[in-house]
Formats: structure tokens, C-alpha cells, sequence
């Protein structure tokens, strides 16, 4: 492999005959090379799905579902942190970060690669998918396929079901550009004549209202066989000339507008989060526009028009062969009944002690019990709830909220056991991104029903995921704490990898407690036993730790760091892991997203690897392992990066009990054994797939643990 530019400026400083440059001069830990940028690096775990689009290893409509993640993935990206990007050069305040890129430049290479990036998706569909679908009779009809049935049928729906519904908008003085909704599918028309009022501006928008399904399903007595699929954007094409009576329409195509989605809610004068945050979430749909989406065929002309109402630059269109509006193909998977086309269905397993009409308090207080998502059931944990709100020796429920599903058996039950007279405590992130209406929604039930409901601490966001119960048992009170990786959410939990610890040690359930009592109440700061927890002392601590690992190293004692997250990101962790590898500590980070560290530098980092895992399921589970450390192992809500360690609530919780701390130990190493759905970081920040041509076994890391740990 060629050298990358940080090895390159590292051996010009190694030998450099200067004498203020010696060949043994301290290599700088600041200098920018030696870190990955934030946001290209996020585009490259985009990448990696999109890949799994390609991989003919997977089920057919599995690698379309990859591909469909790949446009929602990429839509949050523009949402989120494109717009930022774009905030800060609005604002002449470009800030690089520790790679010493600037906003402007990022924004140059996002455009470039992610044109690059479309263009594969869409010859992906049109080349592989759309093919290979046909061959299994599931088929999405162009016009130029519609026999003579198909074109009555569709008229008659675009008369009954479109027509009613739809309100083209001729373009004048009149009827003034319309603000469109955040990535609704629209289309910009040019039309020849004069309407019934002499007007004739030449242009007109068609909305399509979201209340109408952007892909319908030819009925069965239309066409027999197979499964057959028609966009509505086709429908609209077709009878488009319909809206304007004795005009002519002589261009119609589909565009769609990304805006910024970021709510901003200043904590300055803001008497009630709630009803501060429902003003944003109006103002969302209508933010800063951020990219325009164009079909391939639209003439410079409609699209230089649309740039200019959204006050976007040319680098910010991107032509598309094919819908604009791809990720509402995901309706097609509820519509056609293909098991042979999916992953195998599975039932997640559970230990005995925590299946269904067992007393899972018992299970807990007799030992620690520890499961894997989703290869084990989330349902014990909406069992317990379940439990604990009609157990009348509960006295006191807290819980944590950041994420749930749409109707979430866990508030059910919390609502349950405040109407039951529980004191039922709840802290709900109201600003999880993109779930903020539906928290609402929960927070007003709860309230309803007579929990306390409070929506954590202005300025950090509560990620913590805990659950504590509080029971008399015996004339004395014992508590009991669920604590995880992930959010409390049963629909996520069947496609996110998630540690979940039950408890009832004395001492960490105390320290959950008094967790709780800081964010609900006020007070100074706390200091728990056994939790670290953020925005207090998980970053010292991490690093803590890290040193810890280096200082043995030069002991000359064994040691190690594994360490599994969504992202890393936090400058002064990746220092202290490029010093502990200098030291000789062996670090071997398993990453499924973005990653700033760059590994094999040499002098700098040759003893981390950086592993991604992408597969069926979406990689998770914070783990983090210290060989040195009193408890080797933790769990975390937390990702090493600034906004977990810095701007939100956390906790990371040691796995006190051996066997459990061992079992995923055990199961960390099968990740880094894993060489069918990994891929190693290069020290250029690019990434390969682990080649299996050496590989013994050739079951991926997602398919052993489910072997291992569903019930089938």
C-alpha cells in the first residue's frame, strides 16, 4: 500500500537533517494528518451499506432494503450535518477540526463523492436490482410497459385518486414560488399557451401531497402474475396535461428539496421545553435548503430556476436515473409476501429464568442477568415493567426515555403503575432527533395517568438508557436497575446489536439512583461507586484507563484495550490511544461508523486496528474492555465522542459478575475473527473488506451469535 500523507510528513520530521529535527524528535500528536475528518468519514460507513447493496451474498430484497438505508442514511446527512456545514460558512465561522480541514473544503469533497456515490446507487437499481427482480415477477412498470388495461386502469385511479387530491401551482406574479416541504416529491412543469385568464408564465409546480403512496400495486385482475408496481410520479407523467386544461405541458420532471432539520432551541428564556420544541418541529419541515434532486433529463434551465428559489449553488444538484424520492420503496417490502427473498425469520432466545410467567425480580436479586439484542428477547424487559407495575411491594419506578416505539408496551405500563399509585418518575428526552413529536405524545400519557415527567437538564441531552425499581422485600427496600446500550425501543431491539444488564447489586443500583436524583432534582456533584458516567467524569475517567493500559505496557506487563462504538471522534481519546500504542498497548477498536483515529501510522499507531462490521444488523452496542482494569469489562449508552462525553447525560456500567464479563469477552472476539462482514481501516481513513480467502470459517459474526444464542 502507497504511504498515506500522514506517514509521509511523519518520516520527513524522522528525518529531517535539521538539528532542530531529529531523527528522534517526538512525533507530534496534534499534527492534522494524523486525523480522519468527521464527516467524510461518515460518509464512508454510507458507503459501506450501500455496498451490501451490491453483495449478492445477501437475499434480494434485502440488498434493495440496503440500498433504501442508504437513501435515508444520506438524507440525515444533508439534514444534519451538511446544513451545519453550510451554518458555519453562512456565518464566516469555519472551524476545522483536529484534521485541519475547513468547512468549505469538506463541503467541495462531499459534493464530489456523494454525485459519485448516486450515480453507483442508481445503477445498482436499474443495472442489478430492477433485473433480478423481474426474474422473481416482482416488476415496477415504466409507461412505455403499460398495455392497454394498464393505461385505463391508471387513468381511472389518477381521476379518482389523484385529481381530487392534488393542486398544481402556475408560477406568476400571483402565485409566487411555493414553500415546499422538507423532501417532499414535487415537480416543475413548462407549459406553452394562454390559460382562461390570459395568463401565461410558462412554468408551474405540482406538489404531491404526502397523504397519496408514492408506489401503488397493480390490483391482481389488472395483471395476474406476479407482483406488479407503478410510481406515482409515472402516474402524474402520464396524465399531467390533465391539470392544465388547453395548455400544453412541454416539460414535466421530479425534483425533491433537502432542507436543514437541526432544531435549535436556545435555552435562553425558555419557560416550558415542551411547548418551545412543537414551535421548532413546525420550522423544521421548512429549514435551509441543502441539496436539490433533480431527474437526469431535467433541462439546465428548470434546474437553474430551482437553484435559484433555494439558493443553492450548482455543486449542491445532483441528477438521479431514476425516482427522486427513492426511500419510499420501502412500502414495497409490506406489499409483497417473499420470505424466500428475506433473511431467515428467527425467534431471539432468553435464559430460562426470564421467560414468560417467570418472577424476573427473583431471577435478578439471585444473579446478574445479561442479554444480547436481538439475538436475545427484549421482551423481559417489558415483562418486568409489566411485573413490577401490578407488584404490589413495588413502590417506586424511574426510567429513562430517549427513544420508543410508536405504541410502546413500556409506557403502557409505566401509565399502568401510576394509575396503580406507584411513584412512577420519567425522563424523557424530548430533542432525540427526529422523534420529538412522538416523546411529546408519550410524555402527555404519562402524565395523564399521574407520572412525574420531566424532560432532564437544559443544555445535555439524557442518552443514559436506565430503569430503576424500588421494592419493599422483607421490611427493607431493594432496588433494581435495568441499564443498556440501546433505547428502549422493542422494534429497534429486533434489528440493533444491544447489551441489556439486569441488577440488583446493592452498590450500583445506588449509583443509578443517585443518577437519577441529579437529573430530576438539583444538588452538587454526585460520586458514584462503580457508574462513570458524563458529562462529569467519563471522558477523564476513559482516558484514565487508557493510561492506565499504556503505563503497564511499559511495565512490561500484558496489555490490551478492545473497545466497540458507533463512533469516534473525541481528540483527546485518540491521543491518549496513539500514545498507549506507542507505549505497546494492543488496541483493537471495532467501529461501525465514523472513525477520526487512523491506525498503522508508523510511530504512532502501529498496534491499533479499526474494524466496521455492517451486516443484517445495525452494529450498536458499546463495549469497552481494559485488561488492567479492576473491572475489564464496561457497557456504555456512550460513543467516544465530544457530544457523548461532553453535552449529554451518560453512563457507562461495569460488568461486575465473571462469567457474564467473560461471555462478552468471548463474544468481542468474534468480532475481531470475524473476515466475512468486517472491514479494516487503512491508514489513508479508506477501508477494505476483510479478504476470506484465509478464512476457516465462512459464517459472519451476526449469523454465529444467532446461531449461538436465538432459538432457531
Amino acid at each position: 500500500m502507497a504511504k498515506n500523507t500522514a506517514n509521509s510528513a511523519l518520516e520527513l520530521v524522522r528525518n529531517d537533517p535539521d538539528d532542530s529535527v531529529g531523527a528522534n524528535q517526538e512525533i507530534d500528536l496534534d499534527d492534522q494528518w494524523l486525523y480522519e475528518n468527521r464527516e467524510l468519514s461518515h460518509h464512508k460507513f454510507n458507503l459501506r451499506v450501500l455496498s451490501q447493496a451490491r453483495n449478492q451474498a445477501h437475499p434480494l430484497l434485502e440488498r434493495l432494503m440496503f440500498l433504501l438505508i442508504f437513501s435515508s442514511n444520506l438524507d440525515e446527512f444533508f439534514e444534519i450535518r451538511v446544513s451545519g456545514l453550510k451554518k458555519q460558512l453562512d456565518f464566516g465561522r469555519q472551524r476545522p477540526g483536529p484534521d485541519g480541514i475547513n468547512p468549505e473544503q469538506v463541503l467541495k469533497r462531499i459534493h464530489q463523492e456523494v454525485r459519485e456515490a448516486l450515480n453507483e446507487q442508481y445503477r445498482i437499481l436499474n443495472d442489478e436490482l430492477f433485473p433480478s427482480l423481474a426474474q422473481e415477477n416482482i416488476r415496477f412498470l415504466h409507461r412505455s410497459e403499460w398495455n392497454a388495461s394498464l393505461i385505463a386502469w391508471t387513468r381511472t385511479y389518477f381521476h379518482d385518486e389523484l385529481l381530487p387530491v392534488i393542486s398544481p401551482l402556475g408560477l406568476d406574479p400571483a402565485h409566487p414560488f411555493p414553500r415546499l416541504v422538507n423532501k417532499s416529491l414535487n415537480f416543475i412543469l413548462s407549459l406553452e399557451g394562454k390559460d382562461a385568464f390570459g395568463r401565461e408564465s410558462g412554468l408551474a409546480i405540482v406538489p404531491a401531497p404526502r397523504s397519496l403512496p408514492r408506489l401503488i400495486k397493480v390490483p391482481k385482475e389488472i395483471l395476474p402474475k406476479g407482483d406488479n408496481f407503478i410510481f406515482l410520479s409515472s402516474i402524474i407523467h402520464a396524465y399531467v396535461d390533465e391539470f392544465f386544461p388547453g395548455m400544453k405541458v412541454t416539460d414535466c420532471h421530479q425534483f425533491r428539496v433537502t432542507r436543514n432539520a437541526d432544531l435549535e432551541m436556545s435555552t435562553v428564556e425558555v419557560e416550558d421545553v415542551a411547548s418551545a420544541l412543537q414551535g421548532e418541529l413546525h420550522s423544521r419541515r421548512f429549514g435551509a435548503a441543502t441539496k436539490l434532486e433533480v431527474t437526469l433529463g431535467c433541462p439546465d434551465k428548470l434546474a437553474d430556476f430551482l437553484l435559484e428559489r433555494f439558493n443553492l449553488s450548482q455543486n449542491e444538484l445532483f441528477r438521479l436515473d431514476g425516482p427522486v424520492n427513492l426511500q419510499r420503496l420501502t412500502a414495497m417490502l409490506s406489499m409483497v409476501e417473499r420470505p424466500d427473498l428475506r433473511f431467515p425469520k428467527f425467534s431471539p432466545g432468553a435464559p430460562a429464568v426470564l421467560g414468560e410467567d417467570q418472577d424476573i425480580f427473583a431471577a435478578v436479586e439471585k444473579e446478574d442477568q445479561l442479554l444480547l439484542h436481538p439475538y436475545e428477547s427484549f421482551i423481559p424487559i417489558i415483562d418486568w415493567m409489566r411485573q413490577a407495575a401490578k407488584d404490589p411491594t413495588v413502590l417506586s419506578i424511574k426510567q429513562t426515555l430517549y427513544r420508543t416505539n410508536e405504541s410502546s408496551e413500556l409506557v403502557e405500563a409505566l401509565a399502568e403503575a401510576a394509575r396503580n399509585g406507584k411513584e412512577v418518575t420519567v425522563v424523557i428526552e424530548l430533542r432525540a432527533r427526529f422523534d420529538e413529536e412522538e416523546n411529546i405524545q408519550f410524555a402527555s400519557i404519562l402524565q395523564e395517568a399521574g407520572a412525574v415527567v420531566v424532560y432532564g437538564v437544559m443544555g445535555y441531552k439524557t442518552h443514559a438508557k436506565m430503569l430503576l425499581f424500588v421494592r419493599r422485600v422483607a421490611n427493607r427496600l431493594k432496588r433494581y436497575a435495568h441499564l443498556g446500550t440501546g433505547n428502549y425501543h422493542r422494534k429497534n431491539s429486533q434489528i440493533y446489536t444491544d447489551y441489556s444488564l439486569l441488577t440488583a447489586n446493592e452498590v450500583l443500583c445506588n449509583d443509578v439512583h443517585k443518577v437519577f436524583q441529579q437529573i430530576t432534582g438539583m444538588g452538587n456533584k454526585i460520586q458514584p461507586k462503580l457508574l462513570i458516567h458524563a458529562p462529569f467524569n467519563l471522558r477523564k475517567t476513559t482516558i484514565r484507563m487508557i493510561e492506565a493500559e499504556a503505563q503497564a505496557a511499559k511495565e512490561g506487563k500484558p496489555a490490551s484495550i478492545i473497545a466497540k462504538m458507533n463512533g469516534l471522534t473525541e481528540p483527546n481519546v485518540i491521543k491518549a490511544l496513539y500514545q498507549a500504542s506507542q507505549a505497546g498497548v494492543k488496541i483493537r477498536l471495532i467501529v461501525r461508523g465514523v472513525c477520526c483515529l487512523k491506525p498503522g501510522i508508523s510511530g504512532v499507531s502501529d498496534n491499533i486496528e479499526v474494524t466496521s462490521v455492517v451486516g443484517r444488523f445495525l452494529e450498536h452496542s458499546r463495549v469497552y474492555f481494559f485488561e488492567n482494569a479492576e473491572y475489564q469489562v464496561y457497557c456504555s449508552s456512550a460513543d467516544w465522542m465530544e457530544r457523548n462525553l461532553r453535552r449529554r447525560i451518560e453512563v457507562s456500567f461495569p460488568i461486575i459478575r465473571k462469567k457474564l464479563a467473560s461471555r462478552i469477552i468471548e463474544e468481542l472476539g468474534a468480532y475481531l475473527d470475524d473476515e466475512v462482514q468486517s472491514w479494516a481501516m487503512q491508514d489513508d481513513g479508506s477501508y477494505l473488506v476483510k479478504s476470506i480467502s484465509s478464512c476457516t470459517k465462512e459464517v459472519g459474526v451476526q449469523s454465529l451469535l444467532l446461531k449461538s444464542l436465538a432459538r432457531n
